[in-house]
């Protein structure tokens, strides 16, 4: 399994996307004792139908919280999210959930890329532009969290 402290917001990616796998694919389960234990997880905590694991909402949650401390004492970081909030908004407007949080929807919003890219669809060069951005947002926050991890 991808480690949550070597990169947290690939690690939260990585999860979403097994979970959608297990759920259009539950016979693979059974593939390895990761997908098991995983899956086992998804029915105990009933998301089988949808939502996500308790491991990616706890990591999720620390992202989050370290965006916050970030927004305080780093004005680079805070210039990359304010270049960022108009299309983040719009982004969350077209969800069922206009208030997550601007990482979230920053993860969404790759997650979703990605999904389309797997499907050979084409993508703008606006919102490469954007896809950008937000990488480089959440990789700044998952160095951010590593270096703070590893320094304990």
């Amino acid at each position: 399994m991808k480690s949550k402290k070597d990169n947290i917001a690939e690690y939260i990616l990585y999860l979403w996307q097994i979970e959608d796998y297990l759920r259009a694919f539950p016979e693979k389960a059974s593939e390895s004792t990761e997908l098991m234990e995983l899956y086992d997880m998804m029915h105990m905590e009933g998301i089988v139908g949808g939502g996500h694991l308790q491991l990616a909402q706890n990591a999720l949650s620390e992202l989050e919280d370290l965006h916050s401390e970030l927004l305080d004492t780093e004005a680079p970081y805070r210039a990359v999210i304010m270049h960022l909030q108009p299309t983040l908004n719009i982004l969350k407007a077209k969800t069922d959930r206009p208030n997550m949080s601007d990482v979230e929807a920053c993860l969404v919003l790759l997650y979703q890329i990605m999904m389309l890219r797997l499907q050979k669809k084409e993508i703008t060069p606006e919102t490469e532009v954007v896809v950008k951005d937000a990488t480089q947002l959440l990789r700044f926050l998952s160095k951010t969290y590593y270096d703070n991890e590893t320094a304990v």
